[in-house]
């Protein structure tokens, strides 16, 4: 199953973040992403494979999270995140047995049906942790990606990649 994951599709809030909202005086929100989920979803897409973002907010916090990390296939303000994943199979042809998904509460349910692979964060909401192929170790925010893409990508051999990859002396930081 885990060698057909092409994409790995995340929601935000709860997922990718802790799900806290943080405002000051002006109206400005905030997230807190964790820099070692990135790390990780970067070799993911390093290694030609996608990674693409369902989130049923709006903001430019994530439009520029996803710039940074190199990630094309974003959708936000979803009404219906199961709907909007067609989006994604129609684009690159994929069928849902490719596709993995990590959501963090009920709204995920939906697509977290359609997919070939479901996970969620450790902190996710009971009726998630029930259904799910995968829950992470760790809370959402807080490395719940990264363990979701370690283990795809330990399962496919691609860390392996990884590793060889940061062994070599030119692409040591």
């Amino acid at each position: 199953m885990l060698e057909k994951i092409e994409m790995v599709v995340f929601d935000i809030d709860g997922t990718l973040t802790d799900g806290r909202l943080i405002r000051d005086n002006e109206g400005n929100t905030s997230k807190n992403f964790y820099a070692k989920d990135g790390f990780a979803m970067g070799q993911w897409l390093r290694l030609g494979k996608k990674i693409g973002i369902i989130t049923g907010k709006e903001s430019r916090i994530v439009a520029d999270r996803a710039k940074e990390l190199g990630i094309i296939d974003v959708i936000q303000g979803s009404k219906n995140k199961a709907r909007d994943l067609e989006q994604f199979l129609e684009k690159y042809s994929y069928t849902r047995e490719q596709i993995a998904y990590m959501g963090d509460d009920i709204n995920d349910l939906g697509i977290l049906s359609k997919v070939g692979f479901s996970s969620c964060p450790k902190d996710a909401a009971p009726e998630v942790l029930a259904v799910v192929d995968f829950i992470a170790a760790h809370n959402g925010g807080q490395g719940a990606a990264r363990d979701l893409m370690e283990y795809i990508m330990k399962a496919n051999g691609m860390w392996k990649k990884v590793l060889e990859y940061y062994q070599k002396e030119e692409n040591r930081s």
